[in-house]
């Protein structure tokens, strides 16, 4: 598929089948991810792949109540998705590069993060593994971090110095998957979006 192609089909998948994928096919998606731009190669992004009802109902469990389940006209066909692939991002990684001195301030001092770069990474990955699994045809929904990094954190072993920034749900779409009411919303032109020369 065109890479235009790709990014004209990606949506937001809420109902899946249940098949399992292929893990090759999960392999190669986290690849693709992987190749996303990372600031000054610090790679600082890592995933915990879950697989199969058993290890799903763990990030379900930890994010979510039993009355949110059960109130919840969407969590039946999410819950079916057959793996979930959870982001997360290391700043210690990047306070630690650019402490390096090619990326150092010439000043000596710390950098300051008024916009932390382990989210950008951590979200270029994201959203390079929905592309992809648009391209594969693969249903794919990134769910943002809401409730439950600790106890996410504590039920998978992840370390301290992680943070996570959502789950994508991966697998095979099934209908019906209405669209969220977000969809409504119109699409905001080139011309109201991109100023150029000065606003």
């Amino acid at each position: 598929m065109e890479l235009s192609e790709a990014l004209r089909r990606r949506r937001m998948t809420r109902n899946f089948t249940g098949r399992p994928l292929d893990p090759l096919t999960v392999d190669t998606l986290l690849t693709a991810a992987l190749r996303a731009p990372s600031a000054g190669n610090t790679q600082g992004r890592e995933f915990v792949v879950l697989e199969g009802p058993d290890q799903t109902a763990r990030y379900w469990n930890a994010t979510t109540d039993p009355e949110w389940r059960s109130g919840s006209r969407r969590y039946p066909g999410m819950a079916r998705a057959p793996v979930v692939v959870l982001c997360f991002a290391d700043p210690t990684a990047y306070v630690d590069r650019y402490r390096e001195p090619d990326k150092a301030r010439s000043d000596g001092e710390a950098v300051e993060w008024v916009v932390p770069f382990w989210f950008v990474d951590a979200a270029f990955a994201t959203m390079t593994l929905l592309v992809a699994a648009a391209d594969r045809n693969i249903g794919a929904a990134f769910l943002g971090n809401f409730r439950g990094e600790e106890a996410l954190r504590f039920a998978l072993g992840v370390p301290d110095r992680l943070r996570w920034l959502g789950a994508v749900l991966l697998g095979e779409s099934t209908s019906p998957d209405p669209p969220s009411a977000s969809v409504s919303r119109p699409r905001r032109s080139v011309e109201d979006s991109v100023h150029r020369g000065r606003w």
